[in-house]
């Protein structure tokens, strides 16, 4: 059986929708971030040295990294989440699978921790710019591209979805961005009324 270990608030979402969507038994390990610092507890290190979460348990093996997961999950339970292999549209797919976690996790986060610099006075002299230059540039790019689309790839559910989507939700929510990217904001609509989707918030949410 698939174990999944969970920290609230964190990429390991993915995962859970992921695995609510496959319909693959596994076994949900749940872990709480401090309420203080907000970092996950020490205990997570005992799975894995970096402490960190998504990390899934398969056939008795450790796997980290939400994108190495997403890409094993599907290729071993659920191949009907990609592109054929050998088709122009999975190269689009492994594309914005690993876009998700670099050129758009990047800004995001940039932006995320600027708002902590200035609330506590720090004077920022070039990454408040840079950030917003880049975080512009990247979300343009996304909404562009989900003109007239309901998902990223082939017009239906796929693993890069499950990649992008807590990115653009993240940020879009934690950033209280409204009416600046409709596309967007349609996209994560759509991917909301999921049923899997649902079902992963709902376990989320139990689990804090």
């Amino acid at each position: 059986m698939i174990k999944l270990h969970h920290l609230n608030d964190s990429r390991s979402i993915r995962i859970l929708w992921l695995l609510e969507e496959i319909g693959e038994p596994y076994e949900l390990i749940k872990y709480n971030r401090d309420e203080k610092t907000h970092l996950a507890p020490a205990s997570l290190k005992a799975i894995h040295p970096l402490g960190k979460s998504p990390v899934i348990e398969l056939n008795g093996q450790i796997i980290a990294e939400s994108g190495a997961i997403v890409e094993i999950l599907i290729n071993r339970f659920a191949p009907h989440l990609a592109p054929n292999a050998l088709s122009e549209e999975y190269t689009d797919y492994l594309e914005w699978i690993h876009f998700s976690e670099s050129s758009a996790m990047l800004p995001f986060l940039l932006k995320v921790f600027n708002q902590y610099e200035i609330q506590s006075g720090t004077d920022l002299k070039f990454l408040s710019d840079y950030a917003e230059t880049e975080f512009n540039k990247i979300f343009s790019y996304i909404n562009n591209h989900l003109k007239g689309r309901n998902f990223l790839v082939e017009d239906r559910l796929t693993g890069a979805d499950f990649m992008l989507g807590f990115v653009v939700h993240g940020a879009l929510n934690r950033l209280k961005i409204v009416n600046k990217f409709p596309n967007i904001e349609r996209y994560i609509s759509n991917i909301e009324s999921i049923h899997s989707y649902q079902r992963a918030i709902n376990k989320e949410r139990n689990s804090e």
